[in-house]
């Protein structure tokens, strides 16, 4: 069975805005089908959001490649869990979404955002130590 983890949106942008370093082979490794990716209609809805703001540049033939690769190895996930908002609460719907996984992984580059005693057993892993991880399993 594969790993079912949430990538927060940092990860997907980093990996649109650079073709190297880890938030692109954690986005490839996504799209090599190593792992699926945990998600529910907040989640989608910030990922389109974020995508489109003007400042990234990102044309829209990016974003529909992103969100095909979405549907093709994407799982919809109803979070068992309703959390207190976090700091930002638009971080809160990632961990919950994550905390209904059999996995309980969150991959982002803003392990801050998620402080230890608001994860409620989820793992926040950086792109690199998820793609450590993968490895590490025999799926990377």
């Amino acid at each position: 069975m594969k790993p079912l983890w949430v990538l927060d949106t940092n990860v997907l942008v980093s990996a649109l805005l650079s073709s190297q370093g880890p938030p692109a082979r954690q986005w490839d490794a996504l799209g090599d089908g190593r792992y699926l990716l945990a998600y529910d209609p907040r989640i989608l809805h910030e990922y389109q959001q974020v995508l489109s703001r003007a400042k990234f540049g990102f044309t829209a033939s990016e974003v529909a490649d992103l969100f095909g690769v979405i549907a093709r190895f994407g799982e919809i996930v109803i979070p068992t869990l309703a959390l207190p908002p976090l700091i930002d609460p638009d971080d809160t719907p990632f961990l919950e979404v994550a905390a209904s996984t059999p996995d309980k992984v969150l991959v982002t580059g803003n392990g801050k955002h998620h402080p230890r005693p608001a994860r409620h057993g989820v793992a926040v892993f950086s792109p690199r130590e998820a793609l450590a991880l993968l490895q590490s399993t025999g799926t990377g």
